[in-house]
């Protein structure tokens, strides 16, 4: 690691959860040769990376003290909030780095962060830059990354997105890079709970899985996300890529942000996986809406 790090000049990364999505972000990061430093809530996360060459700080005010890129990869508006601002980590940034936002926390969430650090510290570079993705991809660095912010950051940002992502949009102004990821996310969602729903029907038809997909592929109908989650499905496998509840969070995200727009469908898709979440599929793949219809086991 310290051979590598020379090589990778002054470009620190700091990555702060080190979850499905961050643990990945932050693998490629070190196999491109940047000093990483991870911090988690769950000392147990960090474990692999620390075999892998990555600091492991004791805490996210540690871990950013001398870091050009901090990446967030937290779950939600409130836990990017508290170990933030709450937790003092927004003064031990250091002077002029550059905070990568990348969990998808909402639109109106992002907009207030950015204008909160604008006010306490004007000289970080903020960037929303969610990501369009799961686990596989995360994994080979090909994610999506919809960039939106400080234009001044892009450069020393670019290098960090190289790593970790196949492509990067930049859409404006920060927030731009949250309403698009929604947007997609929403997509996704409708897609496999269609998925979910055509399986049901097909089951009820005496239409086995395998004569399904072999109708769709190849045709107008074939999305690779689509027939990723129908083998998913149809073998039964619903260990995490991208877990049903933070879905979910993304769905009602989505439906906050269109402001009363008429979405039945999408009102519709978050009830059904409402329940799917109480009936303890939450933490399980978002292929898990299956479960939740008919009589799944």
């Amino acid at each position: 690691m310290g051979a590598m790090g020379k090589q990778s000049g002054d470009l620190t990364v700091a990555v702060l959860g080190v979850g499905i999505m961050g643990s990945a972000m932050a693998g490629n990061l070190l196999s491109a040769g940047l000093p990483v430093t991870v911090w988690d809530r769950s000392g147990a996360a960090t474990a692999p990376l620390a075999g892998a060459g990555a600091i492991v700080a004791a805490s996210a005010r540690e871990a950013v003290r001398d870091a050009r890129v901090v990446i967030t990869m937290l779950p939600t508006a409130d836990v990017t909030n508290s170990v933030i601002f709450d937790g003092g980590v927004a003064g031990a940034f250091a002077q002029g780095c550059v905070w990568v936002q990348m969990g998808t926390i909402g639109v109106e969430a992002t907009i207030s962060i950015n204008e909160r650090l604008a006010g306490f510290r004007p000289d970080v570079l903020f960037l929303d830059a969610p990501v369009s993705g799961s686990k596989g991809p995360a994994e080979h660095g090909q994610l999506l990354i919809l960039a939106s912010g400080a234009a001044e950051a892009a450069e020393t940002a670019g290098r960090v997105f190289s790593a970790i992502g196949r492509k990067t949009v930049w859409l404006g102004e920060a927030g731009q890079g949250s309403q698009m990821k929604l947007v997609v996310n929403a997509y996704m969602s409708i897609l496999i709970e269609g998925v979910a729903e055509t399986m049901e029907l097909a089951d009820r038809l005496d239409i086995g899985h395998q004569q399904l997909a072999e109708v769709i592929e190849g045709g107008p109908l074939d999305a690779p996300i689509a027939d990723a989650k129908l083998h998913k499905m149809d073998e039964g496998d619903f260990a995490p890529e991208f877990p049903l509840q933070w879905a979910l969070k993304d769905v009602d995200l989505a439906i906050g942000a269109a402001d009363g727009a008429d979405l039945p469908l999408l009102a519709a898709l978050s009830r059904q996986w409402h329940a799917a979440v109480a009936a303890g599929h939450g933490r399980e793949d978002v292929s898990a809406a299956r479960l939740a219809l008919g009589n799944q086991p």
